[in-house]
């Protein structure tokens, strides 16, 4: 693929990862798939996609005052130990079992925030080893998969945890990139990353996750929801056509 075709692909996915708070590879692994790479190859070049997009997107969080660690911290740990260990059981799983517990998982993931009428003005207190449990089932499932887990983290953090919407997608980008480094280490002892196109993506990623970071900030609150559910439902659509109709 050529270079100025991975740069700007790059550079859309970090639009979106820094707008909603995601790793980027809901995207970009099947958009990669529909390019001609194989699955291996996608997963590896998105998680050094995320690892570029993460850390720079929650850097820009932090400058904007929106990224609280304190909850996430904890949740985040745990991220990356789910994820560090997902690699060696990912061989023993199908991928069609895998896509199908994801569709199901976004299905509930995106009713929490759908049907979500109430406000809350302070996060509900949870014990520490609540927030690292789910932060290492998150980090590990998703890893499975080849996303950085945000898409099923905030849905979480918005729906049970009661954090604003827009703490909460920084949150997520500041999970992404703890699971997505312990992901880096686990497919690059497996050999499954094309290094040059990783950085190209990534480095690309992060123009866009600029302009997203800046335009979500912008946005207001409600039209940043609907844009999110929006989102959700487009990577449903997705995951059942994948399920139904790809072998």
């Amino acid at each position: 693929m050529a270079i100025t075709e991975l740069f700007f692909l790059g550079a859309g996915v970090g639009v979106l990862s820094g707008f909603f708070g995601v790793g980027g590879g809901t995207l970009l692994v099947p958009l990669l798939l529909m390019l001609g790479y194989d699955t291996k190859t996608a997963i590896g070049i998105s998680v050094v996609q995320m690892v570029f997009s993460s850390f720079y997107g929650s850097y820009l969080n932090h400058k904007k005052g929106t990224l609280q660690t304190k909850i996430v911290l904890t949740i985040a740990i745990g991220g990356f130990v789910g994820a560090f260990f997902s690699g060696y059981v990912a061989a023993f799983v199908p991928s069609r079992v895998l896509e199908v517990l994801f569709f199901l998982f976004v299905l509930f993931a995106l009713s929490r925030l759908f049907f979500k009428t109430k406000l809350h003005t302070h996060p509900r207190h949870v014990a520490s080893w609540v927030l690292f449990l789910i932060g290492t089932l998150i980090g590990f499932f998703s890893m499975l998969i080849g996303v950085g887990g945000s898409i099923m983290l905030v849905p979480i953090l918005v729906g049970f945890l009661h954090v604003e919407l827009k703490e909460a997608t920084s949150a997520g980008l500041f999970f992404v990139m703890f699971s997505s480094l312990s992901g880096l280490i686990s497919h690059a002892l497996s050999g499954h990353i094309d290094y040059f196109s990783g950085i190209i993506v990534g480095v690309a990623s992060l123009f866009g996750v600029y302009l997203g970071i800046h335009l979500k900030h912008k946005a207001p609150a409600e039209l940043s929801r609907r844009l999110l559910l929006f989102f959700y439902l487009c990577v449903i659509i997705y995951l059942a056509y994948r399920i139904l109709f790809m072998k």
